[in-house]
């Protein structure tokens, strides 16, 4: 029995439906009352990080935690007991029950002394999860297709709306879609060179927004404007607290060599032409 944790989140729905898809069976924790479906074909378990009473009862009897557990945008939970004081729950209630090995979702920008709150407490937990003397697996990966394409590309050229990108957009970043994430983090499972180790991952090119607005006018079949706006000023159509992230990917390129993860785990990477034809295609229909 495998245990995921923040299952009914997007990307720990991909990485349940990828360990059924290997035929394992598996165990989800879902919240009282929570509006979310767990995904059919799994068993359920009633909880919360904070209720340690609920996490031992969903570990009983399981050989492996994955967990991608992360504060939500809406609702009243914080970085402080969610991201910290929950998955330090986890990782003790893990160990009491005798659990051979966790999986933890972590990102590549962790510090602990990074100026992001989320970052700090990623890496926070990171080391807990080091000294815990627990088999574990740190995946790293870097920022997702699936959140910035939509929030920066998507929202604006699928209403025929110029793309606002914040400068000249020259620096590239390896992307990541959340399907290989997934994929990485159920073969993590199986893998025993996983065991002990962090995984850093990104997708298979380093590539600029500028790249990425390319491939939505091939997949597209048109062209798409691009302004430019400069760092911290508004993004039409992108909540505030992003203006200052968007800007910061201007600062720093994150190339992630994949070619030895990519044979060792088995995942075929999505590259950005993929994911634009998906995106593409899934609005058309």
């Amino acid at each position: 029995m495998i245990l995921v944790v923040g299952a009914t989140g997007s990307l720990g729905r991909k990485i349940t439906a990828e360990l059924l898809t290997r035929g394992e069976e598996v165990r989800v924790l879902v919240r009282p009352g929570s509006a979310a479906a767990p995904i059919s074909s799994t068993a359920v378990a009633t909880g919360d990080l904070l209720d340690r009473d609920s996490l031992d009862r969903a570990c009983a009897g399981v050989r492996a935690v994955v967990t991608t557990a992360s504060v939500s945008k809406t609702g009243t939970d914080t970085i402080e007991n969610v991201d910290l004081a929950g998955n330090q729950n986890l990782i003790a209630a893990a160990r009491r029950a005798g659990v051979e090995h966790l999986v933890f979702t972590s990102t590549l920008s962790a510090s602990e002394h990074s100026p992001v709150p989320l970052f700090r407490v990623k890496a926070v937990v990171e080391r807990i999860l080091r000294e815990s003397e627990m088999a574990h697996t740190i995946l790293q990966p870097n920022a997702f297709m699936d959140v910035w394409f939509p929030m920066l590309i998507e929202s604006a050229a699928f209403s025929g709306q110029p793309v606002t990108l914040v400068g000249q957009s020259t620096r590239r970043h390896a992307f990541i879609a959340e399907r290989d994430l997934a994929a990485f983090a159920a073969a993590a499972v199986f893998t025993p060179a996983a065991r002990n180790s962090t995984l850093v991952l990104g997708g298979p090119d380093a590539v600029t927004l500028r790249d990425v607005v390319a491939a939505y006018e091939r997949a597209g079949g048109k062209p798409i404007p691009i302004r430019s706006v400069a760092p911290g000023e508004p993004i039409p159509g992108v909540p505030q607290p992003v203006w200052g992230l968007a800007a910061s990917l201007e600062m720093f390129d994150s190339p992630v060599p994949m070619d030895e993860n990519r044979k060792t785990y088995g995942v075929k990477l999505t590259s950005i032409d993929d994911f634009a034809r998906a995106r593409v295609a899934a609005t058309a229909a």
